[in-house]
């Protein structure tokens, strides 16, 4: 029999911290929370003081069944949740249904699944952190009131499987907005010059700055005239160069949403699946050998940039041994941003030292693509700044000033390992100029005027969503996921070139809720609200007076809403076919992927069909179908025949309607990063064309 018993909420974690603790320790799972408020009702005691009424979750009473004998029989039981308000509630139930006396020293906490912090874990045990448990409460409590008042009315006047919540409304309202944005923008017209400069037979290219010494904005093609009038032929004087040398600092390390976006950017990886898979490192993977299965990352539901003075000694290690002295950063605190709650560290490797390459064969693909971005960033952002010369040029010719910009790396420092993704901008690149001086002349080769038009704000994507949630101060690093993953298959927001657009549904809800409900849409509203559940968890604010505050105004609205609100029918477009296995007409509907044609006789007609996108090239094979753009079963973009199933023809690359000049076969367009190749299916032709 085991003297102790060992509470997590994964059995993942629970083989690994037996192994750590050793024989005396028994360590079993809870399988998350084992008690929660009902899914059939409300839960919550309005009118007494909006007590939570738990219930055992169904199907987790064997679970807990089994957690009470067993803690019968140890001498003690250990809480170790994760270290968060969830956390902090899971062990609250736990120790209220295994019946450990109020103040027991009882709940343990770490931020990594290493055999080192386990065992410091159990030195200091500590109370059930009640302020943490209220905040938990609060939230939960807040939603339950919003979602399970405001989703029933939206049933009953729109249509049912609708929901509404603080966040997941917020966020579909920002996306509404930037497509009003886009929708109402008007575009500005302007110009640019550009041309190709030669010295001493070295070419660089420079752009329009100015005249007469001020910056002038060119807006149409008369200004364009002006200058180009002024210009006194085509030598220009050097009129000064000015050289600086200027710091690129790294990255912080990965927190919660920094994570989300980066993964994102460079592995294409949605929200959901990389927290997913940052869950499966930090709870443990089998190394084999002497480490057995060892956390690999810690804590990934983190607002904090803060690093252990120990994983910035090892880190230290590392950059001398592999780099040099030359490439160790400045040992500094890094500063959170106020709303941070800095529980624990960033997201960063357990162990330094176990490269992502040397474990690789242990780790899955995916799991070996987010190790790898989490161990580079946090080893770029423990190392020096990178040192880049630049150069500016200021070229005149009759008060006309073109300036030449170039940059070098001088000094790599942390971009020998990381260097931070883009949403938008292009890569950064290298470009040098010839040596310049003071008083040379150089001569302009092929002066160039662009027109340009001024371009709206862009789509959200779901990094630049998260990134626009954080910085709104909206929701908190574990509600992000969840959140896209909700407003999604609740049909409110689609996917278009993974950018978020919002559908007829979205906009009627946010209509309805904006007139009604203004406050669960309103930005500063819910970011107040997250401040005051951030002072429950400081121990600063009481959690009921805040719901409180919050319901009696809402209570009123709600009244309104039920009296005020017509029934709302979404009419489904009209697809212009009628369904080929019952005869009734086709609609177009949209789901989790974008829109569809489904059959207006469900459910008692389940007919669905992809709409197929027209690219304009006949089918090669049978000569009578229409080359169609279709969706693999992973999402994967392919060509296919109109006329499928009875012709088969597909193709990954992009058919197009001219033949090939050689064999007369058929030609397909394939995207490559800056050109695009069209290549013959049948012979070695092939034409390349610049992006």
């Amino acid at each position: 029999m085991s003297d102790y018993l060992v509470i997590v909420e994964s059995p993942a974690k629970a083989k690994t911290i037996e192994r750590y603790l050793g024989k005396k320790y028994k360590v079993k799972a809870s399988m998350g929370h084992v008690i929660d408020l009902p899914k059939s009702k409300m839960g919550v005691d309005v009118e007494n003081d909006y007590d939570p009424k738990y219930i055992t979750i169904r199907g987790k009473g064997p679970v807990l069944d089994d957690l009470k004998k067993s803690a019968k029989k140890a001498k003690k039981v250990y809480l170790a949740a994760d270290p968060d308000r969830e956390g902090e509630a899971i062990a609250w139930h736990l120790a209220h249904s295994l019946g450990i006396e109020e103040g027991a020293k009882c709940r343990v906490v770490f931020n990594e699944i290493t055999k080192e912090a386990i065992k410091e874990s159990f030195k200091e045990p500590r109370e059930v952190d009640m302020d943490l448990v209220n905040a938990q409460q609060a939230r939960r409590v807040l939603d339950r009131l919003v979602g399970y008042n405001i989703s029933p009315l939206l049933w009953k006047k729109i249509k049912k499987g609708l929901s509404a919540g603080r966040v997941q409304s917020v966020a579909v309202k920002l996306i509404i907005d930037r497509e009003n944005e886009i929708n109402n923008f008007v575009p500005e017209e302007y110009w640019s010059i550009t041309s190709e400069f030669t010295h001493k037979k070295k070419k660089f290219e420079a752009k329009f700055h100015g005249i007469d010494g001020e910056k002038t904005d060119l807006k149409n093609e008369e200004d364009v005239q002006k200058i180009l009038n002024r210009l006194d032929g085509e030598t220009f004087d050097v009129q000064s160069v000015n050289k600086r040398e200027r710091k690129r600092n790294p990255s912080s390390p990965f927190t919660t949403s920094s994570l989300q976006q980066e993964a994102f950017r460079k592995l294409n990886f949605r929200a959901k699946k990389t927290m997913m898979i940052a869950q499966q490192l930090y709870e443990g993977i089998n190394l084999g050998g002497k480490d057995g299965t060892t956390g690999l990352i810690t804590y990934m539901r983190t607002d904090s940039t803060r690093i252990s003075n120990t994983a910035k000694n090892e880190a230290a290690e590392l950059i001398e041994a592999k780099f040099g002295q030359s490439h160790l950063g400045k040992q500094k605190q890094a500063k959170n941003d106020e709303r941070s709650q800095d529980a624990h560290e960033a997201i960063r490797p357990t162990a330094i030292h176990k490269e992502p390459t040397t474990i690789k064969p242990k780790l899955s693909n995916d799991q070996y693509k987010l190790y790898k971005l989490i161990w580079e960033r946090f080893v770029a952002s423990q190392m020096a700044p990178a040192v880049l010369d630049t150069v500016t040029a200021h070229l005149m010719n009759n008060g006309v000033e073109f300036r030449a910009t170039g940059s070098q790396v001088k000094f790599k420092g942390f971009m020998e390992v990381y260097v931070e993704g883009q949403d938008d901008k292009k890569k950064d690149e290298q470009k040098m100029l010839p040596p310049l001086e003071e008083g040379d002349q150089v001569t302009a080769q092929d002066i160039t005027p662009n027109q340009h038009f001024t371009q709206p704000p862009p789509r959200y994507t779901e990094a630049r969503l998260v990134r626009t949630l954080e910085e709104k101060g909206i929701g908190r690093p574990s509600t992000y996921a969840p959140t896209l993953d909700t407003i999604q298959r609740r049909g409110y927001v689609a996917l278009d070139n993974r950018r978020f657009v919002p559908t007829e549904l979205g906009t009627i809800v946010i209509d309805l809720l904006e007139q009604y409900f203004p406050e669960i849409i309103n930005v500063q509203f819910t970011v107040d609200m997250e401040n005051n559940l951030d002072s429950v968890e400081d121990g600063e604010k009481e959690w009921r007076k805040i719901i409180d505050d919050f319901y009696q105004d809402f209570e009123k609205r709600l009244e309104k809403a039920e009296e005020e609100i017509e029934k709302i029918e979404v009419r489904d477009e009209p697809a212009g076919e009628n369904c080929e296995k019952c005869g009734h007409e086709m609609v177009y509907k949209m789901g989790r992927y974008g829109k569809f044609m489904a059959c207006s006789n469900f459910p008692d007609c389940r007919n669905t069909k992809p709409i197929l996108k027209e690219i304009g090239v006949d089918c090669p094979r049978c000569e009578k179908g229409s080359i169609v753009e279709r969706k693999s079963k992973k999402n994967r973009t392919f060509y296919g025949c109109d006329q499928y199933p009875e012709c088969e023809f597909i193709s990954w690359d992009k058919p197009i309607q001219r033949p090939c000049p050689k064999c007369a076969s058929l030609m397909v367009e394939k995207k490559q990063k800056k050109s695009t190749q069209v290549k013959c299916t049948e012979c070695d032709y092939s034409e390349t064309e610049q992006s």
